[in-house]
């Protein structure tokens, strides 16, 4: 792709996105020389980071299984990233084909794979929006199409809020999505912690305030006041792989430096 092509997608190559670093520390191929230049740099100062980046994506895999389990039928996954091996649409439709799944990112790279790899999918798309605007997500032609909020629905949001600093109030941002579900529905949500980490974080972080988009990372107390309107179902606000997990852990839970939950809209 030239450098036109690039401007015309709205994709800058001068500065490290964090949905294509994070394809690239899951191992996609959705990512330029930028990302993985950054992501090595985030390697160098915490070498646990991929295996934070993967366990992440296993407790988003087991997320949607369950709320699928759980009878939901359509699921809202914001700021999705790039559609992997074992993403949302495949979980759920591997539970019932009907299920609907919308993703959104404003990232162009991730928008354009996305609408190829659903080309075939009927129930699954892609909005194009900045989640931190509910409204153009809620608002939006497909997804009034695809998601009916008289019924129950699952929103994901994995790795998402970390991204959003206290003082653009994601526990508002998030209190505009819950305010439009059914009773019954579910929210997904992980993020960055400082719980049980070390100085390597420390200076990660440090790396991501030079990147543009910086991280704020939160206690299980934190966590738990963004997600007023929600009961928080067991096990609670626990790091990710302990929740709900398929086989005994092998790893020290924290780890994964990152914290999960999932609630039910009372």
């Amino acid at each position: 792709m030239s450098e036109d092509e690039h401007a015309k997608r709205g994709i800058d190559l001068e500065r490290p996105n964090a949905a294509r670093v994070y394809d690239y520390m899951i191992g996609g191929r959705l990512n330029y020389a930028v990302d993985r230049m950054f992501a090595d740099q985030i390697l160098g100062v915490l070498p646990n980071a991929q295996h934070m980046a993967l366990t992440n994506r296993a407790w988003l895999r087991r997320a949607a299984r369950f709320g699928a389990e759980q009878g939901i039928r359509q699921f809202l996954d914001i700021g999705s990233g790039m559609p992997t091996v074992g993403h949302v649409h495949e979980v759920v439709q591997a539970v019932d084909p009907a299920s609907r799944v919308v993703y959104v990112d404003n990232e162009p790279i991730a928008v354009a794979h996305s609408e190829i790899v659903l080309e075939n999918n009927d129930n699954a798309a892609m909005v194009q929006a900045d989640a931190e605007y509910a409204d153009e997500v809620l608002e939006h032609p497909t997804t009034e199409a695809m998601i009916d909020f008289s019924e129950p629905v699952m929103v994901i949001m994995a790795a998402f809020v970390h991204f959003i600093p206290d003082s653009r109030d994601p526990a508002g941002l998030i209190g505009r999505y819950r305010d439009v579900l059914a009773p019954g529905s579910y929210l997904a949500l992980s993020s960055g912690t400082w719980e049980g980490q070390g100085e390597e974080t420390q200076r990660s972080v440090a790396l991501y305030e030079k990147s543009g988009t910086p991280l704020t990372l939160r206690s299980p107390d934190e966590l738990s006041a963004l997600v007023k309107g929600f009961e928080i179902l067991p096990p609670g606000v626990v790091f990710t792989p302990e929740w709900r997990p398929d086989e005994p852990l092998e790893d020290p839970p924290e780890r994964s430096g990152g914290l999960a939950l999932v609630a039910r809209k009372i």
